[in-house]
């Protein structure tokens, strides 16, 4: 039990790769807070998770979201060990049609709301010398020309584990980050079709998009975050790490 007793918050927990963390959380003796929009996905998750788990339902988009969680933790649980800062929003857009109300929500929910998270988590983290992940991307390093603002939103939060680290290991918080390359959920399967791709494309894509021949599941993505969560993993912080099927940092051309 590699989390016995301690207290996480997963924010975009209710599916996905937040919901597989969430499971994986519980399996190692922990408790979550599962935070989410989709007030259904997250009754169902926590059903399942069973009595260790307590639903959190907050728009990040509102700026008292960050708060609301906290205390939502707190009320439920008496404490915070950890949190995952995995909620994100992705929206292509490209310079010729991004708009200021696209890149606002981007960066809002992806790198503003995970900034205030831990502003006000903070007195908890520094109670029980916790540790904050953050989910980033493999895009942070340049990113798709048609997720632009979501690219930006990934590095700004790369930027942002590494000041929180130096700022706050004084205080025994350790902050770290994760940037996954391509892992098949249920929203990237239904996104690529509306992009254009025939239902059951991720069984027929080649090994010049996935090297090892079948895509990374939340599942494993999970397996990794439960490392920087727990005790195992002390006392580094401030650490990047990429999870990605290419071993150059980067995007395969042809993908983008």
């Amino acid at each position: 039990m590699r989390l016995q007793n301690k207290v996480v918050i997963v924010t975009g927990g209710t599916s996905g790769i937040g919901a597989a963390i969430a499971r994986a959380v519980i399996r190692e003796g922990g408790q979550v807070l599962v935070h989410g929009i989709n007030e259904a996905e997250g009754i169902a998750l926590t059903n399942e998770l069973g009595a260790k788990s307590h639903l959190c339902i907050a728009d990040l988009k509102d700026q008292s979201a960050p708060e609301k969680i906290v205390q939502s933790c707190i009320a439920q649980f008496g404490r915070i060990d950890g949190i995952v800062n995995n909620a994100a929003v992705i929206k292509n857009a490209n310079i010729k049609t991004i708009s200021m109300e696209h890149y606002q929500e981007i960066l809002q929910v992806n790198l503003t709301s995970a900034l205030f998270l831990f502003k006000a988590a903070y007195e908890e983290l520094k109670k029980s010398s916790g540790s904050v992940l953050n989910i980033g991307s493999i895009n942070a390093y340049a990113g798709e020309s048609s997720l632009l603002a979501y690219s930006i939103a990934k590095g700004g939060l790369q930027t942002m584990t590494r000041n929180l680290a130096n700022a706050h290991g004084v205080d025994g918080i350790r902050v770290n980050l994760i940037n996954p390359g391509w892992v098949l959920t249920e929203r990237e399967e239904k996104h690529k079709i509306a992009s254009g791709m025939e239902p059951g494309w991720p069984q027929r894509l080649s090994r010049t998009d996935i090297p090892f021949g079948t895509m990374t599941t939340p599942e494993q993505l999970a397996e990794a975050a439960i490392y920087w969560l727990g005790d195992e993993s002390k006392p580094f912080t401030g650490a990047v790490v990429e999870l990605e099927q290419f071993s150059i940092i980067g995007r395969n051309p042809e993908k983008l």
